[in-house]
């Protein structure tokens, strides 16, 4: 039996003070991903990380989205 699928989203883009989470506009959100697991999102979220490396504005971040889509067994 394999493991229950976790779906992670992966998206980034221009924020507008780098210790936040709101963006600069949203028409320019790039959507890397939905990935089956935490492992898979997180090297796609590193690797957009590391090649925007230079632009302190520029964020990546990963969303649970399975804790969204079912809320009772956000694990």
């Amino acid at each position: 039996m394999s493991e229950k699928q976790l779906l992670h989203l992966v998206f980034g883009g221009r924020v507008k003070d780098p210790q936040g989470l709101e963006f600069e506009n949203l028409d320019e959100i790039h959507v890397v991903g939905v990935y089956p697991d935490f492992a898979t999102a997180k090297t796609a979220w590193k690797a957009e990380a590391q090649r925007t490396v230079d632009d302190a504005l520029t964020k990546y971040v990963v969303v649970h989205l399975h804790r969204l889509l079912e809320p009772e067994d956000a694990s």
